[in-house]
């Protein structure tokens, strides 16, 4: 299990950098062709999408690799016994928040996808294409989370993914 959790996770943020390199492409594509004469129609709807997705899809990732802010002020001046039961109950809100997150986001793309909505712009593309990226995010998200927060229940350090950024300083 944990070798398939890791791997959703190092997918999850191979997605993401592929979504970076689409944005990259689009704007590109856009600056380059402008000077040309050329109009290439939807680049910065595509490249606004694109960007969300890398926004979204590298949630899980980073939170793997312990590289999200971590406010730890408070935690510095307390005893063990209460600062394990602050970072539970803060494990915790965070996956009440992310399943929140989750919930809607995956209920927007299926409501997006029901009523046939289209986007504003000249690409006129359905909307749930771009927002499934967000759903899918924000669900490998909320599965990063429950697999902490069951860590820590069963008094377990999280697992942190090896690689990139691991090596960062934690200040606790």
């Amino acid at each position: 299990m944990r070798a398939f959790l890791d791997s959703l996770y190092r997918l999850s943020g191979a997605l993401a950098a592929l979504g970076m390199v689409a944005t990259l492409a689009m704007v590109t594509a856009g600056i380059v062709s402008r000077p040309l004469g050329i109009y290439l129609r939807g680049t910065d709807d595509y490249a606004g999408y694109a960007m969300a997705a890398c926004g979204f899809l590298a949630l899980a990732y980073t939170f793997k690799h312990g590289e999200h802010i971590r406010v730890s002020l408070v935690l510095e001046r307390v005893g063990p016994r209460l600062r394990r039961a602050m970072e539970w109950f803060s494990l915790a809100a965070a996956t009440a928040v992310a399943a929140m997150l989750a919930f809607y986001a995956v209920r927007l793309a299926w409501q997006s996808h029901a009523f046939d909505e289209i986007s504003q712009g000249v690409d006129a593309t359905p909307l749930w294409i771009p927002q499934l990226s967000m759903a899918v995010g924000a669900v490998v998200l909320l599965i990063a989370l429950v697999d902490d927060l069951v860590l820590t229940t069963l008094g377990r350090a999280p697992k942190r993914l090896a690689g990139a950024g691991s090596e960062a300083v934690r200040i606790e």
